[in-house]
């Protein structure tokens, strides 16, 4: 019998521990055998070790250009997303980014110089097992089906051993509740991301594929159900004192700092709230959110994310426990000249930016002169700004107002899953959406101050229309490199073939500035299932279609 692609490469990496680095809490790692998770100490160092490196880091392929999960994969996003550009040609990553069409102020027309000429096509011709580690698409779904992968083996183990003390029963529970969160996570991206997927909740011991592909509807009810088991586990967890101690072996030492650490079991259950709320935000086009999607939008994130919530968050280390760099780190420089880094800061992204703006002022470089880019490379991503590396010598971050990039080792915190911001502005949104304008701007006000923007506070007479205008400038800046950015755009509606952004920022090939440029993206909604899986496991008789329709 085989085993799956994706659950063969895991197998190594979650079982044999060989991959993980010092700074994560791995124990045994000259002993790579399955007893040796086998004990209360073992399972605690598999799930700390296994979920961070198998589901971000280890992979088989990984390249210097684009990097790894936070690099790489959320780059992407952002890539679709219009947050940023990119030159290098890499896993095809300046074509993933590439619009069908830009036509500027004086009606010049012009068409996606790459070959293929439109990003569905691209997608279907990466799309094959034969591209290797250059499949764009690959990516994502391998990181996340490691991480539940992982997950399921700490959940196996975890039902195996028996743990010590009068508090065994908090300490299984907790780390139950890390491996459904982590899987509710997963799961969560592979919905939003993937027209199909399978739901994998055997064991690493299991030696059958499972070929059932099911719809991404019903991957994203995985998530959720995933993040209710999660729920149960956490209030499962009687002893505050053995809850603390597990969770904090969980944790690496090198994040409980900052927005980071140890999380309440309240603080852990609203950010699940918060990625529920997401799983229903995300995928649905605005136009098609009902009444009460909006009701139960507005449920979660009240009992979401808080200012003061303690959240998950990485930062990098010395050994490169997880994270080597972030999509801010391939974008930021130190000083202003008329070069770039890896990725390019979209001009749309700064259009987006309202007067007086602190955040821009700390965290975004004007170049000395435009930066154009190979003809052949795209058709959009020329710019005259960087984002500001704020670890640069003689660089002084403003105080109190949030920083995007600090290359210094472990200086520059990031999220990876809930935040205040993000939960806040999904509440405004579903205010606006039902009417109460007032209550939403409100909560992107609070969101400019938690994050030092420094702007008046919005009008409470908006109208409708004018206040979801801020709020959608708001997503993109508050929330930038976060990997939401494409999700956005697909939901707004401005991604289709027949859609468009108008009003665009665009510098031309001469380096001529259009401001109401129209930008055709043409971009595929939901990727196909990466043919690298495929090829390895095909679909059973009677699973749902693993191809996106739309040609």
């Amino acid at each position: 019998m085989k085993r799956n692609k994706i659950l063969s490469l895991v197998l190594l990496l979650t079982i044999g521990f060989t991959a993980c680095k010092k700074q994560l809490d791995i124990t045994n790692i000259n002993s790579p055998t399955p007893q040796s998770a086998e004990n209360e100490s073992g399972v605690i160092a598999l799930a700390q070790g296994s979920i961070y490196r198998n589901g971000f880091y280890d992979l088989k392929f990984s390249d210097g250009v684009y990097g790894r999960f936070w690099a790489g994969t959320i780059g992407f996003q952002e890539l679709q997303g219009d947050i940023i550009g990119a030159e290098a040609a890499n896993a095809f990553m300046n074509q993933i980014g590439c619009p069908n069409k830009v036509t500027l102020d004086n009606g010049t027309v012009v068409l996606n110089p790459s070959n293929p000429k439109t990003q569905y096509e691209l997608c279907r011709y990466v799309n094959q097992n034969a591209q290797g580690v250059s499949n764009t698409t690959n990516y994502m779904w391998s990181y996340m089906y490691n991480m539940i992968t992982a997950a399921n083996s700490v959940l196996e183990i975890s039902n195996k051993i028996t743990f010590t003390g009068a508090g065994a029963s908090t300490k299984k529970a907790t780390l139950q509740a890390w491996a459904y969160w982590w899987k509710g996570f997963a799961y969560s991206y592979i919905g939003s991301q993937y027209y199909a997927g399978i739901i994998q909740n055997a064991s690493t011991s299991a030696s059958t594929t499972n070929g059932n592909y099911v719809s991404k509807e019903a991957i994203i009810a995985e998530s959720n159900s995933n993040y209710d088991k999660a729920i149960a586990a956490i209030n499962a967890s009687t002893s505050a004192a053995d809850y603390t101690a597990t969770l904090g072996k969980l944790i690496p030492a090198f994040l409980v700092k900052g927005k980071g650490g140890v999380l309440s079991t309240a603080s852990w259950i609203r950010s699940i709230n918060t990625m529920k709320a997401r799983n229903i935000l995300v995928n649905k086009l605005k136009s098609e959110m009902t009444a009460s999607d909006w009701a139960n939008v507005l449920s979660l994130t009240n009992n979401g994310v808080n200012s003061t919530d303690l959240i998950f968050t990485a930062r990098t280390d010395v050994n490169g426990s997880f994270i080597e760099s972030t999509v801010a780190d391939k974008t930021a420089q130190n000083s202003a000249g008329a070069t770039t880094n890896t990725y390019k800061l979209s001009e749309r992204l700064i259009q987006d930016f309202r007067t007086g703006d602190k955040r821009k002022d700390n965290n975004v470089l004007t170049l000395s002169s435009v930066a154009l880019f190979n003809t052949d490379r795209g058709n959009v991503f020329n710019t005259r700004y960087s984002v500001r590396n704020n670890g640069a010598t003689g660089v002084v971050p403003l105080t109190g107002v949030v920083s995007w990039s600090n290359q210094t080792t472990g200086a520059n915190e990031i999220s990876i899953a809930a935040t205040y911001e993000e939960n806040e502005l999904m509440k405004a949104e579903a205010l606006i959406m039902t009417g109460q304008i007032a209550q939403g701007v409100a909560s992107i006000d609070a969101v400019r101050t938690y994050q030092g923007a420094g702007l008046a506070p919005l009008s409470t007479s908006l109208t409708q229309a004018q206040a979801y205008e801020e709020l959608r400038s708001e997503r993109r800046i508050a929330l930038i490199f976060k990997g939401l950015s494409f999700w956005d755009a697909r939901r707004w509606d401005i991604i289709a073939p027949d859609k468009a952004r108008t009003g665009c920022t665009v510098i031309s090939y001469t380096g001529t500035v259009s401001t109401n440029a129209t930008i055709v993206y043409g971009y595929l909604d939901y990727w196909d299932v990466p043919d690298n899986e495929l090829a390895y496991n095909p679909a059973n008789p009677g699973s749902a279609p693993t191809s996106n329709p739309k040609k």
